[in-house]
């Protein structure tokens, strides 16, 4: 069992200096542009491949609920007619 530390090592500070006191310039704008400059965005390719298939399973899940729905329909009907 790996035991983790419960202080902070004497070469490292508890919180990172940037987080401590952020610019009053750069603030809200600064960070969220710093943030999305870490994001790893998707290749062309694979983004074109991840939207067909969200959109194909959108599809085949509104058909499925569509049937569902219709023979339910049809089982309401033949019952309370």
């Amino acid at each position: 069992m790996v035991e983790t530390p419960t202080e902070p090592q004497p070469d490292q500070p508890a919180i990172p200096p940037a987080a401590e006191n952020p610019p009053a310039a750069s603030g809200f704008v600064g960070s969220t542009v710093a943030e999305l400059r870490k994001v790893v965005w998707p290749s062309r390719q694979q983004l074109f491949a991840e939207s067909v298939a969200v959109i194909l399973m959108v599809t085949l899940s509104a058909f499925a609920i569509a049937a569902i729905d219709r023979f339910y329909s049809w089982v309401n009907a033949q019952v309370f007619r």
